[in-house]
């Protein structure tokens, strides 16, 4: 009986949605707006943003799990020495699960991380727009590239305080190989373990790289990638623009370009911060060494620390270690995330009109 009015509920929750969607799909195409469905049109934003998160993340799941167990391998004891090798190394020793352990982990961070990060970036840039008309006087204005960098970075922030505990751990439980202590059996087991044995605060360990890595990340993710559609179509070149838009085709390579130059920028802060997130684990020393010696906790007074130890023991390159298969990864993920999110607004009827 219970599980029938579950059942009952969920599929008039469903019909709700999709009835008032509908509802506001009619007028807008009538040119009226819907005073009372303004919630409404924020859930749909947050759902096209987690469904890109999700979709972009898993597709490139095993190249994010190598990444980050070539930023924290120990300098001694290589086992992944490049791309092909690392996901063959994972494949032969923990088979088809290894390339994807740690992805569901992943996943719950990231798809609330990308629906905040993609209308946190809405609404920044609103409001960034707003401002700019009003300190410049003219009402036509639009976006410049220096303004939507401002926005990205501000959504980035935004999303990664929001998310960052699950951030911390999801990359403790993506360095557990076949032969390292399995501590944590899964994100919630891993948030309270964390807190109770090191607490509240190392759930923040690394946060301030983070910060400082997302600034130049997702603001010029999301710089570029406008900042070239605009281009496309307000010049036609190369023949790409047809009735006003871009193809999926030309949006993916637009995605493309705008994720390459900003995990370039951005690349060394990710791995200080993967390795701060190891300090306090009793087991990390199995897996990295800061300071080049065998039997030494591994230890980080602060970022600089971190920055100064990783250079002087391991050289300048292992700021970059990682950084063939994020490359590999971060081409098609954050091209697939922009292009799902549009493509997933487009089908729940909901426009970004950030020029409003």
């Amino acid at each position: 009986m219970a599980s029938e009015d579950v059942k009952s509920t969920g599929e008039s929750a469903v019909t709700t949605f999709v009835n008032l969607a509908a509802e506001e799909a009619k007028l807008a195409r009538e040119g009226v707006k819907a005073p009372g469905h303004a919630i409404l049109s924020v859930c749909k934003s947050l759902v096209a943003g987690g469904v890109a998160g999700g979709v972009s993340r898993t597709a490139v799941a095993p190249l994010e799990r190598l990444k980050i167990l070539l930023q924290v391998q120990n300098p001694h004891n290589i086992k992944y020495n490049g791309t092909i090798q690392g996901l063959k190394y994972i494949w032969r020793t923990e088979g088809f699960r290894g390339l994807f352990k740690g992805n569901g982990t992943n996943c719950a961070r990231i798809v609330p991380n990308s629906a905040v990060k993609f209308f946190s970036y809405e609404q920044a840039a609103s409001g960034i727009l707003w401002f700019y008309r009003q300190q410049t006087g003219n009402e036509d204005a639009q976006l410049t590239p220096l303004l939507r960098l401002g926005a990205g970075a501000c959504a980035g922030i935004i999303a990664m305080s929001a998310t960052y505990p699950m951030d911390m751990v999801r990359g403790r439980i993506t360095v557990q190989t076949e032969k390292s202590p399995y501590q944590y059996r899964g994100m919630l087991h891993a948030l309270r373990t964390v807190y109770v044995e090191e607490g509240f605060r190392a759930l923040y360990k690394g946060w301030l790289p983070s910060v400082i890595g997302v600034i130049p990340y997702v603001g010029l993710n999301f710089a570029v990638y406008e900042s070239l559609k605009e281009w496309l179509v307000q010049t036609k070149s190369f023949g790409l623009v047809e009735d006003g838009e871009l193809g999926v085709t030309t949006r993916l390579a637009c995605g493309a370009a705008a994720g390459t130059v900003g995990q370039t920028v951005a690349y060394p802060l990710d791995v200080i911060r993967r390795r701060m997130q190891m300090v306090g684990w009793k087991d990390a020393a199995s897996i990295v060494r800061g300071d080049g010696r065998a039997k030494t906790p591994l230890e980080y007074s602060g970022m600089i620390d971190a920055f100064r130890k990783t250079v002087r023991h391991e050289g300048f390159g292992a700021l970059y270690k990682g950084l063939v298969p994020n490359s590999v990864k971060v081409v098609p993920s954050i091209a697939i995330a922009f292009v799902t999110y549009e493509v997933v607004k487009d089908v729940l009827g909901v426009e970004m009109r950030i020029s409003d």
